[in-house]
């Protein structure tokens, strides 16, 4: 009976989301996206230009047959160096909701749940992140840091994990006096079987929603770093330093911008269109 109420839930949840054009091509969007950063060696036309390759005698070639987005001014195919973009911003995105989502949840859980000098630590050490501009901190961060993936992920993570533990927070303090909490209080249960068997499931879909949407925000956040010289620096093919590289060529080389720009839009569009259809599903606010 339970594995038929499972499938039918299942079923419903994909019907609603099946029924939502924006959701569909978000996922069609970032299921792409995906795709071209697993198989980008393969799919592109000249995998060695992600290096440092020069290549003077084919310096700022337009668009054409061989240079399906044009070359850059090291003579560098951009749309390889596009395509292994996408692998630099998705490991981003891994990287930084890899370590903030679950570090804000569990500390959104606990400052709901047990309240008290908890609660008053946490939020408190929350709402002072929140007070700072993030683009100004991470500036600030990326100053002290070396310039690199690592770095660029350690100031976003430094920032991020607040506005998971915020969500989170507020939906433990919702729920945190239902009957089925103390039912399982009163039942013998421990605070780690009601903070992760309980409280936990009732989260998981606003987290879905919020870690959908701040996808989003993460790719354009470490594109502006970059693109501000404080994020990944090249030879590393990323979409923010390549809009840096080529903006100095414009208006005439159009496309050294045009291209890593697009691709910026189309990854950010398509979790964005994810996340509101997630968001619309699930019937939740993130």
């Amino acid at each position: 009976m339970s594995e038929q109420t499972g499938l039918t839930a299942g079923y419903m949840t994909w019907y609603r989301f099946s029924r939502n054009p924006a959701a569909v091509i978000g996922g069609l969007i970032v299921l792409s996206v995906l795709l071209m950063a697993a198989a980008a060696p393969w799919i592109t036309p000249f995998p060695d230009h992600v290096g440092a390759v020069v290549d003077f005698r084919n310096r700022h070639v337009a668009p054409n047959a061989i240079n399906w987005f044009g070359t850059d001014k090291a003579g560098r195919d951009i749309f390889s160096r596009t395509i292994f973009g996408f692998r630099v911003s998705l490991l981003l995105v891994v990287g930084v909701l890899g370590i903030s989502v679950p570090v804000g949840a569990v500390l959104g859980m606990v400052s709901g749940y047990f309240g008290g000098w908890w609660e008053r630590i946490i939020t408190g050490l929350t709402n002072v992140m929140l007070a700072m501009p993030p683009l100004v901190m991470a500036l600030a961060i990326g100053n002290i840091l070396q310039p690199n993936l690592i770095n660029a992920m350690i100031a976003i993570t430094l920032l991020w994990w607040t506005w998971h533990a915020r969500l989170v927070y507020r939906v433990t303090r919702s729920i945190a006096t239902e009957d089925f909490i103390e039912a399982s209080r009163l039942a013998g249960a421990g605070p780690l079987h009601i903070l992760f068997r309980e409280i936990l499931p009732n989260c998981v879909s606003v987290i879905s929603v919020k870690t959908t949407l701040d996808a989003a925000f993460v790719i354009l956040f470490g594109a502006t770093l970059s693109f501000l010289g404080f994020g990944v620096k090249p030879p590393t093919p990323d979409l923010g330093s390549m809009v840096a590289d080529g903006r100095q060529f414009l208006p005439e080389k159009w496309w050294e911008v045009l291209a890593p720009g697009f691709a910026i839009f189309y990854a950010t569009l398509g979790f964005n269109l994810l996340g509101d259809g997630l968001r619309d599903m699930f019937d939740v606010e993130a």
